[in-house]
């Protein structure tokens, strides 16, 4: 039989995420990042069909995967913070796995590392400097 206060929680109850190598519970220590298919192909994998998919992907620049995202979390028994690609299967659990690299081009609000592609290698650089003297980089015309 149940106590009283246990049935009358109206809190939610933290999340039972457990290690997938060592069975202990984890601590989250992110925040959630969303996922994103922007290819048919992605959409495919879970299930939804060739047409739809291409469908899907035509109408909207990215859809949003539901019930998929990238999560930081804690585990006490090797004492390390890990990437885990999070799938909601039910309301209450959860299948975890180490995050590819290539799942992060498909998580929004993430910088990419390679820095944005429409940016030139001179703008690039002229950021990184932090100097006063990045002027010398602009040479004045008609001096010699």
């Amino acid at each position: 039989m149940q106590r009283r206060c246990d049935r009358n929680r109206k809190r939610s109850k933290r999340r039972d995420i457990y290690c997938p190598y060592h069975s202990c519970y984890m601590n989250s220590v992110s925040q959630k990042y969303q996922l994103f298919a922007n290819q048919p192909g992605q959409l495919q994998q879970r299930g939804i069909s060739r047409r739809n998919a291409l469908i899907l992907v035509s109408n909207q620049s990215s859809v949003p995967l539901e019930g998929e995202w990238l999560e930081a979390f804690w585990c006490d028994h090797c004492q390390q913070t890990k990437w885990y690609h999070v799938h909601r299967c039910d309301e209450r659990s959860y299948k975890l796995s180490l995050a590819p690299r290539e799942l992060w081009q498909q998580v929004k609000g993430v910088i990419n590392p390679e820095g944005n592609p429409s940016v030139g290698e001179f703008t690039r650089r002229q950021a990184r400097i932090l100097s006063y003297k990045s002027i010398q980089d602009f040479h004045l015309l008609g001096q010699h």
